[in-house]
């Protein structure tokens, strides 16, 4: 069972290095620390990040509201703001928490953009927010790496389903939310089929997204790497030994034929009508010329 526990964080607001050409983000947040959604493959697990016990703590920031209104008032630069990068603004207790909730409003209030990036399905409960947010712009990205719900059960057991994440998706885009999906990581011999890939985009296609942001691969480095090997010899038998004569201690471990699933990757978002890059903010002012 995982423990909460509140913090009190010192700052909230990142800046990212411009330019972000794959979520058109200026500014990040991240709201806790640690998560509930256990995905076999999580990057945050790795020890550079300095999470003592990312599967059975969450650090709950409970004054990020207050940090967020103080930080947004003092930007003189409107950008848009991601949240979703470390851990998972939708996590079950969000439901209780409602702490993502309460940072929709603050930057409903601040007119700022927002980019979400979830595998909640309970962002459909925002919808009001999203809707006012999105006058000025938002966007919504589901990680959605398979539909095959009982494989995901494996590799993401603490996320809802992917046919909950596309039904949310569904009911965003209706709503006029600008949505989509991010496809990474892509494993290999377990996700990296065409037969997935095709299954994927095929179901965000019918599901209302607009765009596919794709990185067809997975990363893998000290602490992440013996917890994801762990969770391999356990619903995959023996495909431990495969990564590691195929990767070693490489931190970047791309799927046999990388190239070629990339180039159906493009070939067939091209056919669904998929975007391969985010229509992203762009300020009123940014075309015209500074003024000193």
């Amino acid at each position: 069972m995982t423990q909460v526990k509140p913090i009190h964080a010192k700052t909230l607001l990142s800046s990212v290095k411009q330019p972000d050409e794959w979520f058109g983000l200026r500014y990040n947040l991240n709201l806790f620390r640690g998560c509930q959604h256990h995905c076999i493959y999580c990057d945050s697990r790795s020890e550079c990040y300095q999470i003592a016990d990312f599967d059975g703590e969450v650090l709950v920031k409970e004054n990020a509201p207050d940090l967020l209104d103080r930080e947004l008032s003092r930007k003189r630069i409107k950008g848009t703001i991601g949240t979703g990068s470390m851990n998972d603004p939708y996590m079950p207790i969000e439901a209780g928490q409602r702490l993502t909730r309460r940072i929709l409003e603050i930057i409903a209030r601040h007119s700022f953009p927002i980019h979400v990036i979830t595998k909640g399905a309970l962002v459909t409960r925002d919808l009001d927010l999203l809707t006012e947010i999105g006058r000025t712009y938002a966007a919504v990205s589901f990680t959605i790496t398979t539909v095959d719900d009982e494989l995901a059960r494996k590799i993401e057991p603490g996320a809802p389903l992917p046919s909950q994440r596309l039904e949310a998706m569904r009911l965003l885009a209706d709503a006029g939310i600008y949505t989509g999906i991010s496809l990474m990581p892509i494993l290999p011999w377990i996700t990296d089929s065409p037969e997935n890939l095709r299954a994927v985009l095929e179901s965000v296609a019918g599901s209302g997204g607009k765009y596919a942001l794709p990185a067809l691969s997975v990363t893998l480095r000290n602490r992440q790497r013996e917890y994801f090997y762990r969770q391999l010899d356990r619903h995959f038998p023996g495909l431990r030994q495969r990564y590691e004569r195929a990767y070693g201690e490489r931190y970047s471990c791309k799927p046999p034929g990388v190239n070629q699933l990339y180039a159906l990757f493009f070939e067939t978002c091209q056919k669904l009508g998929i975007k391969t890059r985010m229509e992203c903010y762009q300020h009123p002012l940014a075309s015209q010329p500074r003024l000193f």
